[in-house]
């Protein structure tokens, strides 16, 4: 099937436990004129017509507005997750409630590789849940997020395979790639790996895109590059740089 064009029509919904937990956040953000936009499961199924059921919210924000969406989820009774499982508050606040639903605010990625601007919240896809005129995230800040998750534990590449399949057509490759920067190589094997998976829709991307990928390097920039995947060790020590 092709995702809804305007990312309202998925394949499943919001239980009624969930939005019992969600909705409150919502209308009082939307009450209190907090700009924000959705990132995860919500983003994801509005590029690709399936949603997730992951039991979590993600809120992505200005840093600016950070404190004051994290008030507004405080004062729907949720509480910091740090006590039950400590995080890294620098990017990221996660809030719990009794029905252990988990509500996110994110102002960056956790590289810090980029913080949320007003692109992450104007140029996404319009969503509606339940009555709520909502907005995701950008398919394209969706895609550059989820780049970078390449761990032991979880790889987000799947997801990213599956937003090229459903709705790779509405990419601003030229905006994306501005994003992306010195990164390049890793979109590079992003879409190599798309070709072989799938060769049909891989042919509809630019042609432009492609020869760019081909003369791809992976660049004179040094530092500790796995630390942009995971903060943990990566190669089973604790390497500070890829010298």
């Amino acid at each position: 099937m092709n995702a809804d064009p305007t990312g309202t029509v998925w394949h499943g919904t919001v239980s009624d436990d969930d939005w019992r937990v969600y909705e409150p956040v919502l209308t009082k953000a939307e009450r209190a004129v907090v700009r924000f936009a959705l990132g995860g499961a919500f983003a994801l199924a509005a590029y690709t017509g399936h949603l997730r059921n992951t039991k979590d919210l993600d809120i992505y924000v200005l840093p600016s507005e950070k404190e004051e969406m994290i008030r507004i989820i405080e004062s729907c009774g949720m509480h910091d997750y740090y006590s039950r499982m400590a995080y890294d508050r620098n990017w990221i606040h996660r809030s719990v409630g009794e029905s252990q639903q988990i509500v996110d605010v994110i102002w960056s990625m956790p590289n810090r590789r980029s913080v949320v601007d007003e692109e992450w919240l104007t140029r996404g896809a319009p969503i509606t849940i339940r009555g709520h005129a909502l907005r995701a995230i950008p398919i394209e800040e969706l895609l550059w997020a989820k780049m970078y998750v390449i761990q032991r534990e979880r790889c987000d590449w799947p997801d990213i395979f599956n937003l090229l399949f459903y709705s790779g057509t509405r990419i601003d490759w030229h905006h994306l790639l501005g994003r992306i920067g010195s990164d390049a190589p890793l979109l590079k094997a992003i879409l190599t790996i798309f070709r072989w998976l799938s060769p049909e829709r891989a042919d509809i991307f630019p042609d432009w895109l492609w020869e760019r990928m081909l003369t791809e390097e992976t660049g004179t920039e040094r530092g500790n590059r796995p630390f942009l995947l995971d903060t943990r060790p990566w190669f089973g020590t604790d390497l500070r740089s890829d010298r």
